[in-house]
């Protein structure tokens, strides 16, 4: 059975509500005006399987939904309860429906200029379609040389489970971002030996992170991916700033990075073109790769939106070869603040698009 709505959004984290709350606020009713349909089985989005080490006073910042501050929780509180907490209580507010689990596997061209949504829980036929599936359903786990022969324990930062079960352990940590950061941090506190590894030399910002650098940086991404390539990661952009936590693995020696690493062997991994001062081997336990995620797309695949530098083209949210299509939450809106004002913004073109369609309909 495929079911008619006028807008379909998928996915149900910060940009997926704030579309549906902007929807709402549009007068689209849930129902024959909207659905929002979400892969997990709770209301939270990514932030409910975050790592249990994460506490709200070490999170990189949260911005408001739009109609509903978030109250401060304690410092202490874990991420994974906090957040989700509050996301649930924004649902809740303004009966937004959601449906969940619903893992939507395609979305195709359908009849009368209508996108189909194909699901596990059935097919809707919608008149545009918001997309706000994020990123962390699709780590990132890049392939180096001899990976298959380690014998030690090798995960991503999206199954770390916290830092006790690595007390006394080597750990080579592979990643120049946020998240590198944070688990070296609490990995060394921990009693693990710990061995920092990156493919670029990192860059600290020093300075405070201002409203004028906030639009430099949205302006760079909003070229990229209106060029139709793949969106960079938000440190390769920013920089990664240096707070207390920071300085303190400094003082200790926890951020002295080496370059990355050509194989890995069976007992650690191995540079073949080191400098004469640095290391050739480096013994390890665990290597955890804190490499990204990508954005979670594969179910517009149907759609054929790829460009040739590999990305999706976009103007704004708007995709440029379907402008039935936003993407909310990528490319320059991959952040809080960002998936609010572009949940907005989609919203705004929809209702200028159906209602110039409907009345082409009337007129026709």
């Amino acid at each position: 059975m495929t079911r008619t709505t006028d807008v379909v959004v998928i996915g149900a984290g910060q940009a997926g509500l704030s579309s549906a709350y902007f929807l709402r606020r549009g007068g689209f009713e849930p129902g024959d005006g909207f659905v929002v349909l979400d892969g997990d089985r709770a209301p939270g989005g990514a932030w409910q399987h975050r790592w249990p080490t994460l506490r709200m006073e070490t999170v990189n910042g949260i911005f408001d939904l739009p109609g509903m501050a978030f109250d401060p929780p304690s410092p202490q509180e874990q991420a994974a309860t906090a957040v989700p907490r509050y996301f649930a209580q924004f649902e809740e507010q303004f009966e937004l429906t959601v449906q969940r689990p619903v893992a939507v596997r395609a979305v195709r061209q359908g009849p009368d200029e209508r996108l189909l949504v194909e699901s596990d829980a059935g097919t809707w036929a919608a008149r545009a379609v918001i997309n706000a599936t994020g990123t962390w359903t699709r780590p990132f786990w890049p392939y180096y040389p001899g990976r298959e022969t380690f014998r030690g324990r090798q995960l991503h930062a999206v199954n770390y489970p916290g830092p006790q079960q690595f007390a006394r352990q080597r750990v080579i940590v592979v990643g120049g971002g946020i998240t590198a950061i944070q688990l070296l941090t609490e990995l060394a506190q921990a009693g693990a030996s710990t061995t920092w590894v990156t493919r670029r030399q990192p860059e600290f910002r020093d300075e405070p992170f201002s409203r004028e650098y906030g639009r430099e940086v949205v302006a760079m991404v909003e070229r990229r991916v209106r060029a139709g390539l793949v969106p960079q990661s938000v440190v390769s952009v920013t920089g990664l700033p240096v707070t207390p936590a920071v300085l303190e693995a400094r003082r200790h020696g926890v951020l002295d990075r080496l370059p990355m690493f050509d194989r890995i062997t069976p007992d650690g991994v191995a540079w073949d073109h080191a400098e004469a001062d640095a290391p050739r081997f480096a013994e390890a336990d665990v290597i955890l790769w804190c490499t990204g995620w990508r954005a979670a797309l594969d179910h517009l695949a149907p759609l054929h939106l790829r460009a040739p530098g590999g990305g999706i083209a976009i103007d704004g949210t708007r995709v440029v070869l379907e402008p039935r299509l936003h993407l909310v939450g990528y490319g320059p809106s991959a952040s809080t603040v960002g998936a609010n004002r572009a949940g907005r913004e989609a919203v705004r073109e929809i209702r200028q698009l159906l209602s110039q369609r409907s009345a082409d309909s009337l007129a026709a």
